[in-house]
């Protein structure tokens, strides 16, 4: 990577400001295969310290009475770190998740953008006043931060998760201990020291680097965590629930998703090809959003398909630096693996592969985990590939016949992350996105969205909110301070005599 040097880079964990060592762990990229990193396998321990010193930079002074507009100063000061350090954040996270640069560059943009949104909501945030309660009675309605939060980040996007979740928590006030995968740490190391350049107090923020069973459960159980954010598979924050529950510690999370896109045959079907092709298999569709599933309109079945086929088949499978690649190299080769037995599995079950449904022939990959882009025709929704998440450059096309069947479709897994429609009859779209099941829908697009809006989902695919104003809320407490400016008359039998 043109950024990085070759050296392999050596890391600690980040607490109170300071580097931390200990036993490594090896990480290698998955597209060449070549150890690149070597980070901190985390404890309890670690974990315990790196609790321990956010909860004493949450109670202190400097931290706590931090104004509002003060924090706003501090996210600015971060994202112009961050501005200025993007090239950098944008290899390492291509390096080690092995998607292409020019994503990885996109997903560190859209990161500072959120920073610079969480501050413009810390610079207006504003409680509430009641004053028509009773006579002489007024409350006051605020929001405090919920205290040490613990931010538990996934491989897939690496500073762009860490940055929906991380400004909104300072913003609101508090203080947070990160667990960022252990594929995937580098960018929370670099963004977390950023932060202490901005004036962030050392302590605020702190990385604790490893595996889950090390470093991410101890932080779900810690007695001073008042708050875990989430994102993962469905089956792990499933145990992050049952972990959480004997402390009764609060839970956000954003889970796995199995995107439908819904097109009917009034859609502008060449948008739609063109945005479902990149909607799936961008960042190699390991992505909680990818729209792995396609609904389309028997009608016009034939040729839809056929278009989004060859759109597929011209994807350019290469290494993260290759300017021309559109598609990198999966996060390793146990991953690869998994996707290719889905993709068999599809196939026992009734399904056509149209193209790809194999690693690329390239002697130049061989090292690596890659996959190409694969489109399944011919699924019904009982076969695997239409109900599991796959994580992969995979996508399933089935067909439906009316408005209600795709309804019944789109919304026939257990996820409810988002969904997607192409029409262009207005009425159709806001009858059919109210009926499906899903945190987001688009309307002609698709793995779209701006800081500006809360993202998350339903069903097995979470609660909880990021980015955005319900983002922030996300890491405050609701809290009424009420006032009465005159005695309160005691509704107690005999009172009155006994005064």
């Amino acid at each position: 990577m043109s950024s990085l040097d070759t050296a392999v880079r050596v890391h600690g964990h980040h607490i109170a400001g300071e580097r931390v060592d200990g036993p490594l762990l090896e990480r290698r990229a998955p597209a060449s295969n070549r150890v690149v990193a070597r980070y901190a396998a985390g404890t309890a321990d670690d974990v315990d310290a790196a609790a321990c010193a956010a909860a004493r930079a949450f109670a202190s002074a400097e931290w706590r009475r931090t104004p509002a507009m003060a924090r706003a100063g501090l996210l600015e000061n971060l994202a112009a770190l961050l501005e200025h350090d993007a090239d950098r954040l944008a290899a390492l996270d291509s390096e080690e998740v092995g998607k292409p640069l020019a994503f990885a560059r996109g997903d560190i943009e859209l990161g500072i953008a959120h920073v610079r949104q969480a501050a413009a909501l810390a610079r207006t945030s504003k409680g509430e006043a009641y004053t028509g309660l009773a006579p002489a009675y007024t409350a006051l309605a605020t929001r405090e931060p919920v205290g040490v939060a613990a931010l538990i980040i996934p491989w897939n996007f690496p500073a762009l998760v860490l940055l929906q979740k991380l400004p909104y928590a300072l913003a609101a006030g508090c203080a947070v201990v990160v667990k960022p995968s252990e594929f995937t740490s580098g960018s929370a190391l670099e963004i977390a020291a950023r932060c202490e350049d901005a004036g962030f107090p050392p302590g605020v923020v702190n990385v604790v680097t490893g595996t889950g069973p090390g470093a991410g459960l101890p932080m779900v159980t810690h007695p001073l965590v008042s708050y875990v954010s989430f994102t993962g598979s469905t089956r792990v924050g499933r145990e992050v629930m049952r972990a959480a529950a004997d402390s009764l510690t609060r839970v956000g999370l954003e889970l796995g998703g199995k995107t439908g896109n819904v097109v009917f045959a009034d859609a502008d079907l060449e948008a739609a090809a063109d945005g479902i092709v990149f909607a799936a298999f961008a960042n190699q569709g390991e992505s909680c959003v990818a729209s792995s599933r396609l609904l389309v309109d028997e009608t016009v079945a034939d040729d839809f398909t056929a278009a989004v086929a060859a759109r597929a088949s011209a994807l350019r499978v290469g290494m993260p630096d290759d300017p021309r690649a559109d598609i990198g190299a999966l996060i390793h080769h146990e991953h690869r693996d998994r996707v290719h037995a889905a993709v068999l599995a599809g196939v026992d079950a009734g399904g056509k592969v149209l193209t790809g449904g194999s690693p690329p022939d390239d002697p130049e990959l061989a090292e690596g985990a890659f996959y190409r882009p694969t489109v399944i025709a011919s699924v019904d929704r009982e076969s695997p590939v239409f109900q599991k998440e796959v994580f992969g450059p995979v996508l399933s096309v089935t067909t439906f016949g009316t408005d209600r069947e795709a309804v019944e479709l789109a919304n026939a897994t257990e996820y409810g992350l988002a969904q997607s429609l192409w029409t262009r009859d207005l009425d159709r779209a806001f009858a059919v996105s109210g009926e499906l099941r899903a945190g987001t829908v688009w309307v002609n697009t698709a793995s779209d969205g701006s800081p500006a809006l809360a993202f998350g989902g339903v069903k097995a695919s979470g609660f909880g909110r990021e980015g955005g104003e319900e983002g922030m809320r996300e890491f405050t407490e609701y809290k009424t301070v009420q006032f009465r400016g005159e005695p309160r008359v005691s509704p107690f039998a005999g009172a009155e005599s006994a005064r």
